[in-house]
């Protein structure tokens, strides 16, 4: 991404030594990111900063329900699924940590790519990308995400309702547009275009 010339760049700005020392006027890189200290989990999108607010209950058990059968569906595969906190840079022509502004952290993404992975988390778009609703947080998820997923070509991006017990899901066509599926729900069992063979039972995902 090139910062647009109406932005400020961070690099001359005071030390960030809080989340409360973030100016939301200026632009942050993955460079500036990794030099923050404080424990607040916050995301880039496009340079701004967006803080995570903490999971709910519900939120982490449909969490480790859906990672359960991705990682026994994955033994023996070369695709990997890493669940949240886990960093996905999403970079234009340079991978370089100044040049990188997006760095989402997926509640959940499938990496079929070994190329793409390294110490600090997935370089790239995954192929799979799972995001489980808080309240709260809809709108980043449905908005931001949903555009950003899209842009850099992420191929499936499913967007889970652990209140609403419900599952969407948008594919990557050939015009490299998101087609949104049907809303799934209890009674249902989702299948993967990117992982062919796998189905999830909605049934047991949000059991009590």
């Amino acid at each position: 991404m090139t910062v647009h010339s109406s932005y400020k760049s961070a690099d001359k700005e005071k030390k960030v030594l809080s989340l409360e020392d973030i100016d939301a006027s200026l632009t942050y890189s993955y460079a500036h990111y990794l030099t923050w200290l404080f424990d607040d989990r916050v995301e880039l999108i496009k340079g701004k900063v967006f803080p995570m607010s903490g999971p709910a209950r519900m939120h982490q058990r449909v969490s480790v329900h859906i990672s359960y059968f991705l990682y026994q569906f994955l033994i023996g595969m070369p695709c990997e699924v890493y669940t949240a906190p886990f960093d996905v840079r999403f970079y234009r022509e340079s991978k370089a940590d100044k040049d990188i502004y997006t760095v989402l952290q997926p509640d959940l993404c499938v990496i079929c790519d070994s190329q793409k992975l390294d110490e600090r988390g997935c370089i790239g778009a995954p192929d799979l990308v799972i995001e489980i609703l808080s309240p709260g947080n809809n709108k980043k998820e449905l908005l931001n995400k949903c555009t950003i997923y899209e842009e850099f070509g992420v191929k499936e991006y499913w967007i889970v309702g652990p209140e609403e017990k419900t599952l969407l899901k948008y594919t990557l066509n050939q015009q490299g547009k998101y087609q949104p599926s049907k809303l799934f729900t209890l009674n249902h069992k989702v299948c993967s275009e990117v992982l062919p063979g796998f189905e999830l039972d909605l049934d047991r995902i949000f059991e009590d």
